[in-house]
């Protein structure tokens, strides 16, 4: 519908009126030769065209209305988890249950709009009834209705469910977002049943080697008061730990925390069980399985020195506030019988010594696969220290000292130290260091630069050097004890030195992955529903990231099945989503091709069988009552709901909505008018030829 009769348009269109009239009365006034009723029906020609041409000429908006009628939309979602077909209530026939839920969507579609709905561990836009889905997750339903149906026309929300949300926050909170009524079918059946579950595990998925770890087990048991069942841990398959639990009430849970050793490297397997109870409904609840990653990552240390010194108790002190480190102190006459090959860094205190103790000590930790830490001090051999290595050189004239103040380099950046703690080096006590010049003929970081006096230098004081994929660090001068010393003269303090030796550590222990071809799994172990993605990283000879070879991976299941796949390319690195995969162990290898290079890589990972839908057997029917009753619905039994659609009918709320659209057109789009002037014109040239006035 147009409307042309605005107050401006009425203004302009009189004017063009006028404007034709004048026209027309000045063209045919003083024609004698016609006769006055063809004088009239020519002016009016003229006066019409006139008007239309200047009616284009203004131009005028003028304002378009339509109407489009919406019908409401019902939603009718199906909970279609494993509890549904597992727990049932007594009576319930379910396929006629299923047969009344289409009936149903067909009855509302001859009136509404019906969106039918399935949703588990993820939501479908169809009616489904298998009930396979591993997960109920109500929240995703009600997201996606809010992400689709976005300012429509929501007439009611019908979701049939046991009210067992196990994944995603409450839909009680969500379904207000829609802002329509709900109605509610109530399945399953809240009538409690015999059951024993493995209801939580609590436990660290990271543990280190010989460490004693914590499962915190609970377990819960209905209806089985005065019965007794037997708790079991099983360490890959092996059965490590039992103890009895005696159910006192109907309504029984515990807490049972079970200690472990892990004495194993690797990604373990365990296994928490609980025997069943006599005419216990479901043992799929009976059973969880959890994955334990043991680590070795204690660092062997050893601090070697030529003789006593107050540092060496600090350092030892220091190291072992790091539980990763074990730390061996040897001097002197041990040093001969030291194994450096069992250990990941020496600390060559003040070695080589000015008496030169233990000069096949330093050999063999020269050419020793781990990584040294040099300290230099009064009682240092600076001459055979510059002739054993080639990175540093020290120049020494005679046998004096200097005191060496400490500041930190404001460049360094291998890790960070604590900001407040860094103010404290402006109060500690000098280092002794023998007199001399330091030259570096590597590049190094320097952690902390000298200070002589109140000078600062560019000289290092802490530093590392890394060369020839081995790294070393060097501390100028001796005292450290001093150091410790003023940490304890307040209680506020922050132990730097601590800080400052534990990072040392970790840095030199710590081993670059230097491989050209790397292939991991985003995480160890997945659910049974989550999809498995694994990531790969392949590099050419100067170490750069590159993708353009293929990655083919074989995924293996433990029971000898095999999957094939592809990666894809994804910037300069590698991915695969293998999607899901049923519960069990997997192991991989990857393959490719760079140049005339091979290289492969292997792995594995763990997938979890989900139990989540049998933890929980007793439907909550209250809050699907309490959904329905708060958002003005009602809840009904399967029995009944073909009364749904009585019920919508007689909601006043649910009705069609009939949206008005407005828009505003020029009237040079009515072609029509054109039409109408050319038509006007040439009649008006036809009767004005006829009666010879052309």
């Amino acid at each position: 519908m147009i409307n042309f009769f605005t107050f401006p348009s009425i203004l302009s269109f009189l004017a063009c009126v006028l404007t034709g009239v004048l026209y027309a009365w000045i063209l045919y006034r003083k024609n004698k030769h016609l006769s006055k009723v063809l004088t009239y029906t020519l002016g009016l020609f003229r006066a019409v065209t006139i008007t239309l041409i200047c009616w284009l000429l203004f131009a005028p908006l003028f304002k378009k209305l339509s109407y489009t009628p919406e019908k409401p939309i019902i939603i009718l979602a199906h909970d279609n988890s494993l509890s549904i077909s597992q727990i049932k209530a007594a009576g319930f026939d379910e396929q006629a249950y299923q047969k009344n839920m289409q009936k149903l969507a067909a009855e509302l579609s001859s009136k509404y709009e019906v969106r039918t709905y399935s949703f588990s561990d993820s939501v479908k836009s169809v009616l489904d009834f298998t009930n396979r889905g591993r997960l109920s997750n109500g929240s995703a339903l009600i997201s996606q209705l809010n992400n689709e149906l976005l300012n429509r026309n929501i007439g009611a929300v019908i979701i049939a469910s046991d009210g067992i949300f196990n994944r995603g926050g409450n839909p009680l909170y969500d379904l207000k977002q829609l802002k329509a009524p709900v109605y509610t079918i109530a399945l399953g059946d809240t009538i409690p049943k015999k059951d024993v579950v493995i209801a939580n595990i609590n436990y660290n998925d990271l543990v280190y080697l010989d460490n004693e770890f914590t499962l915190d087990i609970q377990v819960q048991a209905f209806q089985a008061s005065g019965e007794t069942a037997q708790l079991s841990v099983l360490e890959n398959g092996v059965k490590v730990k039992t103890e009895n639990v005696n159910f006192n009430s109907n309504s029984f849970t515990k807490n049972i925390p079970i200690k472990l050793n892990a004495h194993k490297i690797g990604i373990q397997k365990y296994t928490i069980a609980i025997s069943a109870v006599k005419n216990e409904i479901t043992t799929k609840n009976n059973t969880q399985t959890i994955f334990v990653e043991v680590i070795d990552a204690r660092q062997k240390i050893l601090l070697a020195a030529a003789a006593p010194h107050p540092d060496i108790a600090t350092l030892k002190h220091a190291i072992e506030q790091n539980k990763h480190y074990e730390v061996t102190v040897a001097l002197a006459d041990d040093l001969a019988q030291v194994k450096l090959n069992a250990y990941n860094l020496a600390i060559l205190y003040q070695l080589p010594a000015l008496n030169n103790t233990a000069s096949n000590f330093i050999d063999r930790a020269r050419s020793a696969k781990i990584a040294l830490w040099y300290i230099l001090g009064t009682q240092s051999n600076t001459g055979k220290f510059n002739e054993i290595q080639e990175m540093v050189k020290m120049s020494q004239s005679g046998n004096t000292v200097q005191e060496i103040f400490p500041y930190v380099n404001p460049t360094f950046s291998l890790f960070n130290l604590d900001a407040t703690a860094i103010k404290q080096l402006g109060e500690y006590d000098p280092l002794l260091a023998p007199f001399g010049a330091l030259t570096a003929n590597v590049d190094y970081s320097a952690v902390l630069n000298q200070k002589i006096g109140k000078v600062t230098t560019p000289t290092p004081m802490l530093f590392f050097v890394n060369s020839n994929e081995k790294k070393t660090g060097f501390l100028i001068g001796e005292g450290l004890w001093k150091w410790k010393l003023e940490e304890a003269k307040e209680a506020q303090n922050i132990p730097l030195l601590d800080e400052l030796v534990s990072k040392t550590l970790q840095y030199l222990t710590v081993k670059d992955d230097k491989r050209k071809f790397k292939v991991y799994a985003s995480k160890a172990t997945f659910d049974e529903s989550e999809p498995i993605i694994l990531n790969a990283n392949l590099y050419n000879d100067a170490y750069e990231p590159v993708n353009s070879a293929e990655v083919e991976v074989k995924i293996r299941a433990a029971n000898g099945k095999l999957f094939n796949y592809v990666f894809s390319k994804l910037g300069t690195a590698y991915r695969l989503d293998a999607g899901n995969l049923p519960e069990g162990n997997y192991s991989y290898v990857a393959t490719t091709n760079l140049g005339d290079k091979h290289y492969s890589a292997t792995g594995a990972f763990y997938i979890n069988a989900l139990i989540t839908e049998y933890q929980q057997t007793t439907a909550n029917h209250q809050l699907l009552y309490t959904m329905a009753h708060q958002n003005n619905g009602k809840m009904f039994m399967p029995s009944n709901l073909l009364f749904l659609a009585d019920e919508l009918a007689k909601n006043d709320q649910i009705k069609t909505i009939t949206y008005e659209d407005r828009t505003y057109e020029e009237l040079i789009n009515f072609k029509w008018l054109f039409g109408l002037i050319l038509i006007l014109l040439s009649m008006e040239w036809f009767l004005r030829k006829r009666n010879g006035e052309i």
